[in-house]
């Protein structure tokens, strides 16, 4: 995924919190990718688009756990291998790590001024990013059987950031967002009409955040 694509696609409701300097946008923006066992995340300065830090934690919830985390222009990486029951531990050792010293990308976690995530299947509700609330939850819960290895693990990410950091906002970029101009002679499959009026099945498109 390219990950500044995806940060300018919803840089526009990170506008909730902001300070402008000669017109510029000026904000730190913690960007997360979870899956079922994973996490992939990057810290973004929205300055000059810098990364200020990229990591991943692997085997969340299963023996091994183990997070690593680089920062360009410094030798060597930052570490940390202890268990992780569930996608709250892992955030909050994500955040000790965008923290660190040596390998992080900022002092306290007041500089992140908002939370990208990404959520695979947003079924034919979104066309665009959104800043998330209960309803927008509840819609991609509803996604859940079209997308059965990746939305649950995207909403525990997101739930899992609503606890640790309160107050901050988090926007929802999907996959399927960049799609949704298809027209039904492109989106609809030689089936049963039934089956998309029932369950939903039909095209609709991947990876829309690799795109602009």
């Amino acid at each position: 995924i390219d990950y500044i694509k995806q940060i300018n696609q919803f840089e526009n409701w990170f506008k909730l919190k902001f300070n402008f300097l000669g017109g510029l946008l000026i904000m730190k923006v913690l960007v997360l990718n979870c899956g079922s066992s994973s996490l992939k995340y990057q810290l973004i300065d929205m300055e000059n688009e810098a990364v200020l830090c990229i990591g991943l934690v692997e085997r969340i919830g299963i023996d091994g756990s183990i997070l690593t985390q680089k920062k360009d222009g410094v030798e060597g990486k930052y570490i940390v291998e202890q268990p992780m029951k569930d996608h709250q531990d892992a955030i909050k050792l994500v955040l000790a790590g965008v923290q660190d010293s040596v390998y992080g990308g900022v002092k306290d976690m007041s500089e992140i001024d908002a939370v990208g995530h990404r959520v695979v299947h947003g079924g034919e509700k979104f066309a665009s990013s959104v800043v998330i609330t209960e309803e927008v939850e509840e819609a991609i819960r509803a996604c859940n059987d079209l997308a059965p290895l990746h939305n649950p693990a995207n909403l525990m990410g997101i739930d899992a950031m609503k606890a640790i950091l309160p107050g901050v906002p988090n926007v929802a970029v999907f996959d399927t967002a960049f799609h949704q101009t298809m027209e039904p002679a492109a989106y609809l499959y030689g089936v049963p009409h039934r089956l998309y009026d029932e369950y939903g099945v039909r095209r609709y498109g991947f990876h829309g955040t690799s795109h602009k």
